[in-house]
């Protein structure tokens, strides 16, 4: 795929549909964690899974995830399906037997969807964005918080001491935390990405659609069952490109969490 893009368009290529996650990525991530937030600070309100137990941290704040990403897939959908077009337009045009001479714009593609589909093309595949979007949210924050607990944050967010097998300064912790729950969290849905991104290419091709559950078994098993494919590889050919992303995740959820934590503690310091 890759010797494939460098081909038709060079470097430029690799950067198809940059500009879309660059102007959403600061809008969603606001919103995301205000929900989360929010959800959390009324669940302590009503004294629900308030106890310092990292059972009731993780799930407080899993709840509060997952009601952060069950929302915000409402207003992200169509911008990410927008995003598969526009990184996958020469393998849809291809489908279609077409030869694309030159990709349409950002513009020219939800016009296109809309043409073909009306608005509610953009929401094609929606029902796995948004379970992916739940669950993901739900892992990541649960898991984020849980880390923190075990590592010696008590329930007032105060850091004490982190046990004597995780000796790490505090000024990594939220670090340490944010890259392993981004990395953790999206390994473990990264298989419902891939079928929501096949179903979603699929869709925008005008392909016969096929559910979730064939689309998980043809990459796994491949699409000819006389010659199956081993589980091994199959699992192979589901995680095909994780490496990337997980090396993207540690940094960026790392730092994300870092940035978070201390403006978080300067505004909680203000008069």
């Amino acid at each position: 795929m890759a010797a494939i893009v460098y081909r038709e368009e060079g470097i430029a290529g690799f950067f198809r549909g940059i500009w879309i996650p660059l102007v959403t990525i600061s809008a969603v991530r606001t919103a995301s964690f205000s929900i989360y937030t929010g959800t959390k600070t009324k669940l302590h309100e009503r004294d629900l899974l308030n106890r310092p137990r990292v059972l009731d941290v993780s799930l407080g704040a899993g709840l509060g995830g997952a009601a952060s990403g069950a929302v915000i897939s409402v207003g992200s959908a169509p911008f990410e399906l927008v995003k598969v077009r526009r990184q996958l337009e020469y393998s849809i045009a291809a489908a279609k037997n077409i030869k694309l001479e030159k990709p349409p714009s950002t513009m020219g593609a939800v016009r296109e969807i809309m043409s073909t589909k009306g608005f509610f093309g953009l929401y094609q595949g929606f029902r796995l964005h948004f379970w992916r979007d739940l669950s993901g949210s739900a892992l990541y924050f649960g898991e984020y918080e849980a880390m923190r607990h075990i590592l010696g944050r008590d329930a007032a967010g105060k850091q004490w001491a982190t046990p004597s097998w995780a000796p790490i300064p505090p000024s990594l912790i939220p670090f340490t935390c944010g890259s392993l729950a981004g990395v953790t969290s999206w390994a473990l849905i990264y298989p419902l990405d891939v079928v929501k991104t096949k179903v979603q290419q699929r869709a925008l091709a005008g392909a016969p659609p096929r559910t979730a559950w064939v689309t998980l078994m043809r990459l796994l098993r491949g699409p000819d069952p006389t010659n199956p494919r081993t589980t091994v590889a199959g699992l192979g050919r589901i995680y095909q490109g994780l490496g990337v992303s997980a090396a993207r995740s540690v940094l960026t959820h790392g730092f994300l969490w870092t940035i978070y934590e201390y403006v978080k503690k300067e505004i909680d310091a203000l008069p």
